[in-house]
């Protein structure tokens, strides 16, 4: 890893100087914002022509899509730790690619287009963490808080640009070049562009040779004892999963929300939406002023406002009121995100960072996907006994101190741990 470089500008400037990092980063952003338009596509291919069954085939794609991340993401963490993030960088982008240019020519079945999501899923769950471990490789730790909040910004504008613009990206392809699989031409090219610029990234990281006798099995048992043993890389971890249970349950709590506040469930975009501005926002201020708050309790300060931002919306009656607090949700996130990911890529060995960022994928995939369910219980449960408004204002406070209290916690456990380390 290169030395940090302690008379570099701080901030962005520094960051976007680093050629290699800019190549990881414009990679980053196409492939994001491709991720997001293939789930359209994927979606609008299983759905054409068929009224009946809608909506399954729908949910069909998106569990196909959520597999991969749940039940793969520690095995793919440890298969980038045996191999060059380079190379696994630029083939993921090419097969992705591949995968949707070949879409034409395969069986048009919903059988056949479950199985492409499911690969292109699985290469994306490789993707993501060499990307992750990829950053300290080539920046110095003095620009890694600025690197991860760039990448924090791109992850949550992908999210919001991705989904605004997919339907009406592919109805304009489909408009100006009118061929049966121009979209597919698009977004296969766009992962391949992408996979071409990685080739900047440098060819010399140092690779720890794969003892012998050792496989997976083994090296995801040692990651989950590194990770239990290391108490500030643990702690980092829980308080990213809660971060991202937190998010999750957001999803399903706007739809309610949106019903009390406009009395269309419909609009619950918008409170998602604000809650990404709320992120990208505190990600901007961290990646260029974060040095000076280096040591001040952040994630603490980020529960707390979490916290207060969800006890807030439990007596919210106004859509703009409710787009201000989703949009300081956000923000009180990112207090989180950002420091607690950089702890992890800078204390975390080179050998290790693959198998712990795959722990760590998995860990928030799963924690955003299973409160979505136990809220929807909470939620039944509390608005039959109490009443649509009640029920849900009873939910926010209970999810309130929930927050407030693991926050703590987490904080708590890491703080000590990150008080030996300095």
């Amino acid at each position: 890893m290169p030395e940090p470089d302690l008379n570099s500008p701080v901030g962005y400037l520094s960051v976007l100087r680093n050629r290699k990092f800019l190549a990881l980063w414009i990679a980053q952003i196409l492939s994001q914002l491709v991720d997001k338009i293939v789930l359209i596509l994927l979606i609008s291919l299983a759905v054409a022509g068929n009224v009946n069954d809608v909506n399954a085939r729908e949910s069909s794609i998106m569990i196909a899509m959520t597999l991969p991340a749940v039940f793969l993401g520690s095995i793919a963490g440890i298969f980038v730790d045996w191999h060059p993030k380079r190379q696994v960088l630029i083939l993921c982008n090419f097969l992705r690619g591949t995968c949707i240019l070949v879409i034409p020519f395969l069986p048009q079945s919903m059988a056949m287009l479950l199985v492409i999501t499911f690969v292109i899923s699985t290469l994306t769950n490789f993707f993501a963490p060499a990307e992750q471990s990829a950053i300290p490789l080539i920046v110095p730790k003095s620009d890694l808080l600025p690197a991860n909040a760039l990448f924090t910004i791109t992850m949550v504008g992908s999210l919001i640009v991705g989904f605004a613009i997919g339907s009406p990206l592919l109805a304009l392809t489909t408009k100006l070049f009118p061929v049966s699989y121009s979209r597919e031409i698009l977004l296969g090219g766009l992962y391949i562009l992408s996979g071409l610029v990685l080739f900047a990234l440098p060819k010399n990281e140092i690779i720890h040779p794969k003892q012998k006798g050792v496989g997976i099995w083994t090296d995801l048992r040692d990651a989950f004892k590194y990770v239990h043993h290391n108490h500030l890389i643990g702690g980092a971890m829980i308080q990213l999963t809660l971060l991202y249970a937190v998010l999750g349950t957001m999803q399903k709590l706007s739809l309610n929300l949106a019903e009390v506040v406009t009395n269309n469930r419909d609009d619950f975009g918008f409170f998602i939406a604000s809650v990404g501005v709320g992120l990208a926002i505190g990600a901007l201020i961290l990646g260029q002023f974060g040095d000076r708050f280096a040591h001040r309790p952040l994630p603490f300060v980020g529960f707390i406002g979490m916290a207060i931002g969800l006890f807030m919306f439990a007596f919210v009656s106004n859509l703009w009121v409710g787009l201000a607090v989703g949009c300081f949700i956000g923000i009180n996130g990112a207090l989180v995100a950002i420091p607690m990911q950089t702890t992890v890529q800078e204390h975390t060995p080179e050998n290790m960072r693959g198998k712990v960022f795959g722990l760590l994928n998995n860990s928030e995939n799963i924690a955003a996907s299973l409160p979505l369910a136990l809220t929807a219980i909470a939620l039944d449960l509390s608005t039959n006994s109490f009443g649509k408004q009640s029920g849900f204002q009873i939910v926010m406070m209970i999810l309130s101190l929930i927050v407030l209290a693991l926050g703590t916690w987490a904080w708590t456990r890491t703080k000590r741990a990150l008080q030996k380390v300095l």
